[in-house]
């Protein structure tokens, strides 16, 4: 039999590198292509359209990796129905189960590949391509960088507030800062101005051009030329999560980073219902992509099985049906976990449970 794991593996691997490259540049082009249009138009140099054009394609091909298997399994099977090799195979004894065999060990590789991919590589490039973005947008509407404000929660306590009067994402950097101190009863006790905050990772912000501290009820001013003040709490936030405080976006977090958010947005009350619920549809979604991988291949190899000859057309219109749906249920189930209607995990996993469905009972009445 493992002749014919070969001869499948072969029929799958063609198709799925031609549908990830064929539904990649379709989505680019839809999606992007505008955007980019506009960056020349804008002047830009060609070296920075280019290194955002190749930050975008990380999140752009990881979503066709599921879709292209689906393809492939289409593609794969029809043809080895069409000249009648499966019909060979299963004289010799194979049952229809036996022959998804190779299908499902083929789409399991794409599935581990596609959770890698969106949860280390996608990240790092998307919130690089947003920051890009963003300079970008403020450039052209004469804006030095965008106004921020965060809570500084420690130990689920409020303990202050960072005010900055423009955030460069690019450089990482804030400007025109002011630190204000609460106590428990939550009144202003000291206020530090500096003019940079720097990041430099490790949730840790580093003053440039110094600071000072002055104390609200009318005593003296403290001066700091390098240091960050014993009295004055730290700040415990990234710039990516600065840049996301108002976003849908969850393409730039890892599930490590998405789980924190949700952690820290329920202590300190930051964000609103709506985006926890989107962030927790986000972080399932992570895992829920992966599956569908599996499922895709799987559904794909069996809805290729056709006793009449048939040309590859057919092949694309069913993959282009089911992806269709797929995106549409998905995308109302989205809706519907964001405002609460719905858990988020059932709405992340249910187009995945109906695609198992449907793949037990397609391959069930094709085995008989």
């Amino acid at each position: 039999m493992k002749q014919l794991d070969r001869l499948v593996v072969k029929e799958l691997l063609g198709p799925w590198i031609f549908g990830v490259m064929l539904l990649s540049t379709l989505l680019m082009a839809a999606t992007w292509l505008g955007r980019i249009a506009d960056y020349i138009v804008q002047g830009l140099p060609a070296d920075l359209i280019v290194k955002i054009t190749l930050l975008l394609l990380p999140a752009i091909v990881v979503k066709t990796f599921a879709m292209a298997v689906l393809v492939a399994g289409l593609l794969g099977f029809g043809r080895l129905s069409s000249d009648s090799e499966l019909i060979a195979v299963r004289a010799a004894g194979a049952s229809l189960l036996r022959i998804m065999y190779p299908v499902m060990g083929f789409s399991i590789v794409i599935a581990i590949m596609t959770f890698i991919c969106n949860d280390r590589m996608v990240p790092p490039a998307a919130a690089e391509s947003k920051a890009i973005a963003t300079n970008i947008a403020n450039r052209a509407q004469g804006v030095a960088g965008q106004p921020v404000s965060e809570p500084i929660v420690q130990d689920g306590k409020l303990k202050g507030q960072i005010m900055a009067q423009a955030f460069d994402i690019l450089s990482r950097t804030l400007s025109g800062v002011t630190v204000v101190v609460y106590n428990e009863r939550h009144d202003a006790t000291m206020f530090m101005y500096c003019n940079r905050l720097e990041y430099r990772g490790a949730k840790k912000w580093h003053i440039r051009g110094g600071s000072f501290v002055l104390f609200a009820d009318g005593g003296k001013r403290m001066d700091f030329q390098e240091g960050w003040p014993e009295m004055i709490p730290e700040p415990n936030t990234t710039p990516e999560d600065l840049l996301t405080i108002d976003n849908g976006d969850n393409d730039i977090y890892s599930m490590a980073q998405i789980q924190e958010q949700i952690e820290r947005g329920k202590k300190n009350r930051s964000l609103k219902p709506e985006r926890i619920h989107n962030l927790e549809f986000g972080y399932w979604n992570k895992i829920s992509i992966a599956l569908a991988t599996f499922i895709f291949g799987t559904l794909g190899a069996v809805l290729g099985i056709r006793n009449q000859r048939t040309g590859t057309a057919s092949g694309f219109a069913i993959a282009i049906a089911i992806i269709f749906v797929y995106f549409m249920l998905t995308n109302f189930l989205n809706v519907w976990a964001t405002n609460g209607l719905l858990p988020a995990w059932v709405a992340s996993f249910m187009p995945v449970l109906i695609g198992a469905v449907a793949t037990i009972v397609i391959m069930w009445r094709r085995n008989n």
